[in-house]
């Protein structure tokens, strides 16, 4: 995949030095505001890599501006890689590095022979819903309240709207996975189809959740979870809102999983001029089906 907004300079390779893990403990604190106790430490950095942790940096000349940080884990007793960390630096945002990142760490899990990689998360941020599935085809069958606990250091958890995060699967040898990285269009479900679906949340006048019916039997076949195209803006704006929007989304993303209902998709759609997300969950689904 290229992009007019790439830049030549910027290469992606492996971290090695540890003055170079440094750095990522900083670029930790960069972009997430947290303190010490809450980053991944060099230690920690260097003694997982050399058991197979993949940790792959993005350089702009010396400069690391960017980077991807995985370890090898057991997930229903299947190996898999978890990418614990990706992060940019805020001034190179526009130069595709977190799909470079993405696909290089992909390219390194397949060559240690494992095919799936899992990560977290927070399924209130549009771009990176729209990242992980419409981008990198990943799907999503779990979901978890407060992961990191109530709160943590990161700038990001300081209004009350915890920690929660959806547990994703990224199949990375599928067809699904192939296709999404060719950014191939995704023409089963239009914004048309979509406004045909029940949703479990929709956004409402002035950005209030509205909750639907629950997934009670008979079951469809897909349901929707609407939410803010920008949930960042409206925290400023409203942290209470925000609050109401994590009890809106998380009542839904747990009734519909243990109703049966795989997350399979995130799209952008836009209602009386004003845009939303919304996510597609299909009915009696696994991750497997997707492998």
């Amino acid at each position: 995949m290229s992009s007019a907004t790439e830049r030549s300079s910027i290469i992606i390779r492996d971290i090695e030095l540890i003055s170079e893990m440094r750095e990522v403990e900083s670029l930790q604190k960069e972009v997430w505001g947290c303190d010490d106790r809450d980053i991944a430490p060099l230690t920690i950095l260097a003694a997982t890599r050399e058991v197979g942790a993949i940790l792959i940096g993005a350089f702009d000349g010396p400069s690391l501006i960017g980077f991807a940080y995985s370890f090898i884990g057991r997930e229903n007793e299947r190996t898999v890689h978890h990418s614990h960390m990706l992060a940019v630096t805020p001034s190179h945002r526009n130069f595709n590095l977190g799909y470079r990142l993405k696909s290089a760490q992909r390219e390194r899990t397949l060559a240690q022979g494992i095919n799936r990689m899992t990560w977290t998360f927070d399924p209130l941020q549009s771009l990176n819903a729209h990242f992980n599935f419409a981008k990198l085809g990943v799907v999503a069958d779990a979901y978890k309240i407060n992961f990191y606990g109530e709160t943590t250091s990161s700038l990001l958890h300081q209004i009350g709207t915890g920690t929660d995060r959806l547990w994703v699967t990224w199949p990375l040898d599928s067809r699904r996975v192939r296709e999404r990285l060719q950014t191939k269009d995704r023409s089963r479900a239009s914004i048309l189809d979509l406004d045909c679906i029940a949703r479990l949340v929709r956004v409402g006048p002035n950005n209030v959740p509205q909750r639907g019916q629950s997934s009670e039997v008979p079951r469809p076949k897909y349901l929707s979870i609407e939410i803010p195209a920008d949930i960042n803006k409206l925290q400023r704006e409203s942290s209470e809102l925000a609050v109401r929007w994590r009890e809106a989304t998380r009542w839904a993303f747990s009734e519909a999983i243990s109703s049966g209902y795989l997350i399979e998709d995130f799209y952008g759609s836009s209602r009386n001029n004003q845009s939303v997300g919304v996510y597609l969950l299909s009915y009696g689904k696994k991750v497997k089906d997707f492998v």
